[in-house]
């Protein structure tokens, strides 16, 4: 797999999971007065949803600099 090609499926799988991470925000919202169990465990989930995204985030920054970097490289061999 290319860099673009994992920094496409990064871009993809974040896009999703930021997604995700809105609805699940909006359920919460959306329970009006209920149990707090399920309230806390929507909470969970999406915190732990917002913890992957931040580490795909890391992962773009990542990729992108090495495209970057690449870029100058070849520059350099021109």
């Amino acid at each position: 797999m290319s860099i673009h090609d994992e920094l496409r499926q990064v871009e993809e799988d974040l896009a999703r999971l930021r997604s995700e991470v809105a609805g699940l925000r909006e359920q919460v919202g959306d329970l009006g007065p209920t149990d707090p169990m399920d309230r806390s465990a929507l909470i969970s989930m999406a915190d732990q949803q917002e913890a992957l995204a931040d580490e795909l985030e890391g992962r773009r920054e990542s990729l992108l600099r090495r495209i970057d970097d690449n870029k100058r490289v070849d520059a350099q061999d021109l």
